[in-house]
Formats: structure tokens, sequence, C-alpha cells
């Protein structure tokens, strides 16, 4: 299906509703980081009828669910297990508004004013997909990485981060929400990848201010060496073409073996490859235009690149 179709086909009539924009947030075992988040949500939203909020729960045991279910003013979806990202998708099906705000449990937005002009754009740039918020942590310090311009200013962007970033939900629909077997880490990369094969454009908007109060080097060392290497082979096999796939790979598998070697998790870092280059994956190689603007992938996944950057 392309572009035009996309949008423009004649559809069955819809059912009426008001609301412009979903949140959804995704929530697992830290209670008082899902309380902070919850509670600025409504009052940001408060008077907003055209915004609804969707809060996942991912089967947490510490009383989130217990919590998330008493808010009257959220819509909550309670998961009975932990499914990683893929637990996003009941929020992501619930969702009724046009737009879908990802948040994070320990992200939100500063306020609404950026996250409507943001839409009000997209709304007047149909080819425009994504837009990437800008990302601080509590002190104001930019959370800055290669997912992202260095330049603070309004304009493409390779990627996303999914701690804070609003998306066409038919787009979103369309593409499959994320990847479910992904479970955790460089999911944004995939949904990138699609969009940019779909023909829409990812902007980076500086305006948009989500603070991100948490820090990813919280989770378990396998996680950090499981997940990034088996999901990046997959993304380096599906969307790259040869010869530069086996340089990818090769390097990718490198640069893992570093990773399990500064978390002593060898027996995730083996079996993470072994999936990462056995499992089936559905060839969608990038055109050389495509793989130029995501440039950034590759030199993370360049084993020169990442030589040099260290020295």
């Amino acid at each position: 299906m392309n572009i035009k179709q996309l949008f423009f086909k004649k559809k069955k009539p819809l059912p009426v509703t008001n609301i412009k924009l979903s949140i959804v947030y995704l929530n697992f075992n830290r209670l008082a980081e899902t309380q902070n988040t919850t509670q600025q949500l409504i009052a940001l939203c408060e008077n907003h009828p055209d915004i609804e909020i969707i809060a996942v729960d991912n089967g947490s045991s510490d009383g989130t669910a217990g919590f998330l279910s008493e808010q009257s003013a959220i819509t909550p979806l309670l998961l009975s297990d932990n499914l990683g990202i893929a637990g996003y998708s009941a929020g992501f099906n619930q969702a009724a508004g046009d737009y879908i705000l990802v948040l994070d449990d320990d992200s939100c937005p500063v306020a609404l004013t950026s996250i409507e002009q943001a839409i009000a754009r997209m709304e007047q740039t149909p080819s425009i997909g994504i837009t990437a918020c800008h990302i601080e942590t509590l002190d104001g310090e930019q959370q800055w990485s290669w997912h992202l311009p260095k330049q603070q200013v309004l304009g493409s962007s390779p990627f996303f981060i999914g701690c804070g970033f609003i998306i066409r939900r038919a787009l979103f629909k369309d593409l499959g929400w994320y990847p479910d077997n992904f479970f955790l880490y460089q999911n944004e990369i995939d949904v990138s990848f699609k969009v940019r094969l779909q023909g829409y454009d990812i902007i980076y908007d500086p305006e948009c201010l989500v603070i991100h109060r948490g820090t990813p080097n919280q989770r378990p060392g396998w996680r950090r060496v499981f997940f990034p290497t088996r999901n990046t082979l997959w993304l380096i096999r599906r969307y790259y073409p040869q010869p530069l796939a086996s340089y990818m790979l090769l390097s990718r598998i490198m640069i893992g073996f570093y990773s399990a070697c500064a978390f002593g998790q060898f027996g995730y870092y083996i079996k993470a490859v072994r999936e990462g280059l056995t499992s089936p994956v559905e060839k969608t190689p990038l055109s050389a235009t495509l793989r130029n603007e995501f440039l950034p992938f590759c030199k993370q996944n360049s084993l020169i690149h990442q030589l040099f950057k260290r020295t």
C-alpha cells in the first residue's frame, strides 16, 4: 500500500470521537515513577477533553497495577505478564486519537503547548510521520544520543527516542506498532526504518520538551548485552544489503563481545549472536539514499568508526 492509499483511500465511517491525542506509557515495577508521571499527566490534561491518557502495566508486582486502577482520569490496561515493549501494543490498540504521544513511566512533557504545536504542524504537513521530542534530565541537561541531530533546530532527524515522540496512529498501526519479538532495545530503529520506507519524514522539534527522570543504566547487565546484540543483528540482516551487511554483522558481533566483557555476560552474548544470525528475518533492504540518511546507525555498528571514537 502506498502513502496516498494509506491516508486517502475510502474508508467505512468511524465512530464519532473527539479525541485528538492519545498519550500512552508503559509501566513496570517502578511505582514511584509511575505515580509521578501519572499525576503530572493528569494535571497537564485536566482541561483537555481531546486528550486521553492510557497507562499499560506490564505485570508489575510492586503495587503499580493497583495504583493505576484507582485513577479515574486515565485508562489503565493491566497485563498479567511482562511483555517488554510488546506491552505497548495494548495501549496503542486502545488509543482513539489521531496521534499518539509515546512515553516511558519515568518521562513526561513539561507542557502541552509545544505538543499541540507539533501536532498542528503534522496536520499541515501530511508527509511528517513522527515528531521526535527534545529529551532532558531533571537537571536540565540534554539527554542527547546518536539517534537525534546535535543541532538544536527544527529539522529532519534519522531516528527518535522512545521515551518521547509523537506518531500518526494510522501510520503506526499500518507498521504493526513496535516489533513484538524485540522485547527491549532497538525498537525505535526498526520503526524509523519502516516510517522512511513508507515515504514519511521524521522531524526533530527542540521545543517539544520531555523530561526523562530515569536512566537505562539501571537495567541488568545481561539485558544490555543480549537484546542490543541480538536485535541489532536482526536489523542489519533485514535492512542492509551485501557486502555492507557482512561487515556490519562482524562489527556488531565484535562490539557485542566488548560489551559482554564489560558486564561479564558471555552466556547471554553467545545466545544473542546465535539467535541474531539464525532467526528468520524478512529482508527489506534500504535504498542507498536511505542508508545515507541512517548513517548514524551504520557508524554505531562499524568497528572502524567505534575504534576511532574510543581513541
